[in-house]
């Protein structure tokens, strides 16, 4: 099959993808990357700021990697690293990654040149609508870092821990139109919460497992088999959309003992990106 993921430019999106490309080296596969995943408040003088937590995870997530460790990783020669940097990552693809944030608009003939028979969706940071929708044979399945449908939206995962949560959940649903994480559920995995680690550790893990579900999605439509899943307008819960946590929601964070990210846990990542031959 001709299968195209979209992604983002971020820490977690290239750990799935280290658990992912490997594993589709029977398709041909591209990959297109969002720049970010929702808005937060601007920083601009006069007008709404955004807490500063959310700024230091963003540094981890985004520019620690982008602007500092992979470009440094991609220059050194011999780097054996279990993990692959982006651009180690096109080494399973026919074409180098690039980077789509209009692909309902002017991007749309660009996505719709890969042909995709199927397409993947992992913390892609656009609301994919009807043009692009339609576009693959198979249709869109998505990878949504929390349980479905009570977390829906962004930071699912921070949201489930500020409830006491024990377990964190992996959703594969498919996209079947725009409503955010509305589509009919596939399958989904489980991580279990350790409170003395990070909420990004905690998305971290979840990946290696939501990879196994999607990875045995494409499988199965790979035989021929069709894809279900359950309607979540049949569901007695319909759960709840979020966005961003306020600056008192990431206070109660605190509070409860927990932290959204912490150094030696990003540093001991980042090693898995480099190594010495």
């Amino acid at each position: 099959m001709n299968i195209t993921v979209l992604s983002n430019r971020d820490l977690a999106s290239c750990v799935a993808l280290n658990y992912l490309l490997p594993e589709l080296s029977a398709h041909r596969v591209a990959v297109f990357l969002s720049s970010q995943v929702g808005k937060v408040a601007s920083k601009t003088a006069g007008g709404l700021r955004s807490p500063e937590a959310l700024d230091t995870l963003k540094f981890f997530e985004q520019t620690l990697v982008n602007d500092i460790v992979f470009p440094l990783c991609d220059k050194a020669e011999g780097n054996t690293g279990r993990m692959r940097t982006f651009r180690g990552l096109e080494g399973f693809l026919a074409a180098p990654i690039l980077e789509l944030n209009d692909i309902n608009t002017s991007g749309l003939p660009e996505f719709t040149a890969t042909k995709p028979d199927l397409v993947l969706s992992i913390r892609y940071g656009v609301i994919l609508r009807d043009e692009a929708i339609s576009v693959p044979t198979h249709g869109v399945l998505n990878l949504h870092s929390g349980r479905l449908p009570e977390y829906k939206g962004v930071m699912a995962s921070f949201r489930a821990m500020l409830n006491g949560d024990t377990k964190l959940n992996m959703t594969l649903h498919t996209i079947d139109d725009s409503g955010i994480d509305s589509g009919r559920i596939l399958s989904m995995s489980s991580f279990q919460v350790d409170q003395t680690k990070s909420y990004l550790w905690h998305v971290l893990g979840l990946y290696e497992n939501g990879c196994k579900l999607m990875i045995d999605a494409v499988n199965n439509i790979d035989r021929g088999e069709p894809i279900k899943g359950i309607c979540q307008a049949t569901l007695a819960n319909t759960g709840s959309y979020f966005t961003f946590p306020t600056q008192r929601e990431l206070d109660d964070f605190t509070a409860c003992g927990l932290k959204l990210v912490d150094g030696d846990e990003i540093r001991q990542v980042m090693e898995q990106f480099y190594a010495k031959g």
